[in-house]
């Protein structure tokens, strides 16, 4: 049904075909706008600046303000003061029509008064009566098309009265953290703090353009040690608190926690800025009417892009304020092809697997062979562009020929290890799905084609030099999985593990790399696009340390099962299964990471496996799920804006052969106040940080030094924050921390006695180096229990723990303080880390206990060590069997815990291992918790 338009003098309507739709055009100036005219032509005076948008799809006309020339926030931080003016054609609430009244700045019409900072504007907030609620129908150029002095506020000042995550209330001035002082001498530390999200960011009102819940990332992604910006580098320096971000970009999703997907931006408008090259994010300012934004780090005004109004699937203009980008700090675009050097590479696997004799014995060649086998329709090839080569090493390089349509593969066998080279320019690297056949077959075999095999040596420099010749040309991943330490040709390593240097200043030296081959391999592999993934097992030394360089260069992973025997069922079923999970995840190829911030901050350090291509520029060949990253801020100049803007931008290939980039915006409030910065300290990113920096100074330094680090940090926050905070200076009874770090004491002793860093003269150099890796690897949901391990007791846990609840989760009991004051004779208690899971039984256990979760009649039965529990059929056995498989999925990553029974009477070694974990205890040459704290007050008290 046709309506008739009657046009204002001066107009005319023209049919637009492309967009299907009529344009309308002011005669007398060839101006152009999309929505119906309601005034006349201004004839020879000149048009309004800013009042027209252009012709081409999806731009609209947006009401314009004066902007504060800040370049610390979004939104806008002015609003003129109008009457109510509803949309051309609509009534208004009176039922009258009014004609529309843009506000320009310097062309007429009411005058704009600026209210200061905090002040509550005339306008109603976003989500009001007068606004469309996040996600609904409505906004500008919509059938509720509102006023134009409230599409202004919910254009300029969406979060005035808005109280959502990250958003401070409207007080009449920034909204501070409120700091309540604790005194940790004598106080039993509560762990269930663990948990607690970190302090908000307390952004001002106007800081975004949208009132979304989900402007700020969710700190599983990325969090900052500070929630606060400080002004100054001198402040930072004067409040000793470390200024860092800690992230992990890649995060897996899982839905049974409840995670969002990430938002994909599928429609390739990208806005970035000209100047610093920022993706458009909720903390922009737009400006002139809304055909520019003003970026939020630089400041730089940009126009907008032509098509960012318009919704190419339906060909039809889109509500600016439902873009995603606008909405939400965690988004993906689909990246055009300017984005990319070259077409997406495809998944590319060759696996480098040990078959000398040791390797074929512990059983590693069938598990792998048999798992990879399994895992064939689970490996990413959605697209059908997997590829997948196989090499075997012993004293010899083992290729195979995996033609096109053959049933059976063939082995070609390169004895020189010196000058590697491909026996065969094809076959050897070939399409999953069209080599299907021979594969499955040379899988099936593979561990019987060296079951008789004697050789000793092991050839892996010269393997993986193979294959990297393999898949050089195209990247991907090599998977090495190795029993012995290589003893031939390429990369030739020797045991190293001088018992007289455990315990010594020199035992640093077993933690760094024994040769440098493999960092230097390392390195041209990252410039190749290719990851390497350590696999180790051995009953002897294996060099992690030197090993592990692959992957740290190359954005790999290293994984170790010390005397692994694949015998054991509980051995094999754990390597399967992570390396089943491994082989499964959903990677992203060929990736850079660059971190963007407003002006003034700058980058200076960086954590995590990757290679440092440029000063800011991360390479990562293949980005892993659940890899943790740490990156140092400093303040190269002095903020001036209300709150600052951090940026992290992934460019990467998924998996599927879509080139993407995923682009995480945090945005914190600035602070001139040190009271304040210590009241936005995250302590579990704080933990993270000194974590990084430990490990790093047990290597460059020894690991007494390393632990000094962290004593000294932690005493050197806390003296400032008892001086220049508490004003209690001198001496005193009391260790005054902020409530919001004060667990933080409690995690810098767990880390002092961690197996990677504590004092002590047996432990092995791999499960040291193995233990630094997983300690700058893991994200901080695994790294926390990590350091500080979860203290459960089973035998008088809740009714409820155990069981499903309503929402299907199984509850866990109540976490106990890592102390063995906890442990009772007859009961029943889980100690877990994240690796290991030890359930401890007291040596009074009563018969019926034992009977219901062992299967066996008495204590005395019971063996210790590695174990699987029976799923008996009695309630209490399926409440502790549910309990251990919601605690090995409670943790992201692909780490699979063992299982260990610990009789409190019975085996010395893996007693004590197990009594290791509960931190506030005092062991061997290490204090206690309560002396830890005795320690850091005389440092408090020193620095007085």
């Amino acid at each position: 049904m046709s309506q008739e338009i009657h046009l204002p003098q001066g107009w005319e309507a023209r049919w637009d075909g492309q967009s299907n739709a009529y344009i309308y055009v002011e005669q007398s100036t060839g101006r152009s706008q999309w929505e119906v005219p309601t005034q006349p032509s201004y004839g020879s005076s000149p048009a309004p600046q800013q009042s027209a948008p252009s012709s081409r799809p999806g731009r609209r006309q947006y009401p314009t303000a004066q902007i504060q020339q800040v370049y610390g926030g979004g939104g806008y931080d002015a609003q003129p003061q109008q009457q109510p003016i509803t949309a051309p054609g609509y009534p208004d609430q009176g039922g009258a029509q009014q004609q529309p009244q843009y506000f320009t700045p310097g062309f007429g019409g009411q005058d704009a008064q600026q209210p200061s900072y905090g002040q509550q504007p005339q306008q109603p907030a976003y989500g009001g009566q007068q606004a469309p609620a996040y996600g609904q129908q409505g906004g500008y150029g919509g059938a509720q098309q509102q006023p134009v002095d409230q599409m202004n506020n919910q254009f300029q000042q969406m979060n005035m009265g808005y109280q959502g995550q990250g958003q401070a209330p409207n007080h009449g001035g920034p909204q501070l953290h409120s700091i309540q002082t604790v005194n940790l001498i004598g106080m039993q530390p509560d762990v269930s703090g663990l948990d607690a999200p970190p302090p908000p960011s307390l952004l001002p009102p106007n800081a975004s353009v949208t009132a979304s819940p989900h402007i700020q990332p969710d700190p599983s992604y990325q969090r900052c040690t500070l929630t606060s910006m400080p002004t100054t580098q001198s402040l930072l320096n004067k409040s000793k608190l470390p200024l860092a971000l800690v992230m992990a970009p890649y995060r897996s999703f899982r839905e049974s926690d409840g995670d969002d997907p990430v938002p994909v931006i599928e429609d390739s408008v990208i806005a970035r800025c000209r100047r610093c090259r920022a993706y458009i994010n909720p903390f922009v300012t737009f400006i002139e009417g809304g055909n520019r934004w003003k970026c939020c780090m630089c400041g730089l005004s940009n126009e907008v892009p032509q098509l960012f109004d318009w919704n190419q699937v339906e060909n039809k203009q889109a509500d600016r304020w439902a873009r995603k980008e606008l909405n939400h700090s965690v988004v993906e675009f689909i990246a055009p092809t300017e984005y990319m050097v070259r077409p997406p590479q495809p998944p590319v696997y060759a696996f480098v697997i040990d078959v000398s004799q040791q390797a074929v014995q512990s059983g590693m060649v069938a598990v792998a062979a048999r798992t990879i086998l399994e895992s064939l329709d689970n490996i990413p090839n959605a697209d059908k562009r997997t590829k997948i080569a196989i090499i075997a090493v012993s004293t010899s390089l083992h290729f195979f020929s995996l033609p096109v349509g053959a049933t059976e593969a063939s082995m070609l066998v390169v004895s020189d290890l010196t000058d590697v080279f491909l026996p065969k320019p094809v076959d050897l690297l070939v399409n999953l799905t069209e080599s299907r056949p021979a594969i499955e077959s040379l899988l099936g075999k593979l561990s019987d084609m060296f079951q008789d095999s004697h050789t000793v040596g092991n050839a892996l420099g010269s393997a993986l030099q193979a294959a990297h010749q393999l898949i050089g040309k195209i990247g991907g991943k090599i998977i090495a999985l190795t029993a012995t330490l290589p003893t031939l040709g390429e990369g030739v390593l020797k045991a190293r593990d001088d018992p007289k240097l455990l315990g010594t200043s020199k035992e640093s030296s077993l933690l760094n790399a024994a040769s440098s081959f493999y960092k230097t391999f390392a390195i041209e592999c990252s410039k190749q696009q290719v990851a390497v993934d350590m696999f180790l097992f051995s009953t002897s030394y294996t060099d992690v340390a030197t090993l592990s360089c692959l992957p740290r260069y190359t954005a790999g992973q290293t994984y170790l099962y010390p005397g692994f025997n694949a015998s054991r069922s509980e051995d094999a079923i754990k390597f399967a299964t992570e390396f089943s999970k491994v082989l499964a995840m959903p990677i992203g190829l060929e990736a850079v990471i660059r971190v963007r911030a407003s002006r003034g901050i700058r980058m200076s350090a960086f954590h995590g496996n990757f290679f440092i291509r440029s000063t800011d520029l991360l390479a990562l060949p293949v980005v892993p799920t659940d890899q943790n990253y740490v990156i140092e801020l400093q303040l190269e100049d002095d903020i001036k804006g209300s709150f600052v803007v951090l940026q992290t931008a992934i460019l990467h290939t998924t998996c599927y052969g879509e080139r993407r980039i995923r682009v995480i915006t945090q945005a914190m409030p600035t602070t001139d106040s040190i009271s304040e910065l210590y009241g936005s300290a995250d302590q579990v990113a704080i933990a993270t940080y000194l974590t990084n920096k430990a490990v790093e100074r047990s290597m460059s330094h020894s690991l007494d030094d390393a632990r000094n680090t962290i004593t000294n940090k932690l005493g050197d926050m806390l003296s400032v924050y008892k001086n220049q905070v508490t004003s209690s200076a001198g001496a005193s009874a009391q260790l005054a921390v902020p409530d919001n770090l004060k667990l933080l004491p409690l995690l810098c002793c767990a880390l002092v006695k961690h197996v990677g860093l504590r004092e002590g003269a047996s432990i092995p150099p791999d499960l040291r180096a193995y233990a630094q890796c997983l300690l700058t690897t893991l994200p901080c949901q695994s790294l926390i229990p990590y350091i500080h391990p979860r203290f459960y007791s089973l035998h008088n846990m809740p009714p409820e723990a155990g069981n499903p609840g309503d929402d299907g989760i199984i509850a866990l009991p109540p976490a106990l303080n890592l102390t063995s004051e906890r442990l009772e004779r007859h009961g029943l208690f889980l100690i877990e880390d994240g690796q290991n899971i030890f359930i401890w039984v007291g040596h009074e256990a009563v018969p019926r206990l034992i009977q219901d979760v062992f299967d066996l009649n008495s204590y005395g039965e019971l063996q210790g060590g590695k174990t699987t529990l029976p799923l008996l059929d009695n309630p209490f056995s399926q409440r502790v069997n549910n309990i251990i498989a919601k605690t090995r999925e409670l943790r992201r990553g692909v780490y699979r815990p063992h299982v260990y029974v610990v009789k409190s009477d019975a085996e010395p070694a893996l007693r004590s291992w197990a009594l290791s974990l509960l931190v506030e205890d005092r062991m061997d040459h290490m204090s206690s918790y309560a002396q830890y704290l005795t320690t850091v007050k005389s440092k408090v008290s020193l620095y007085v």
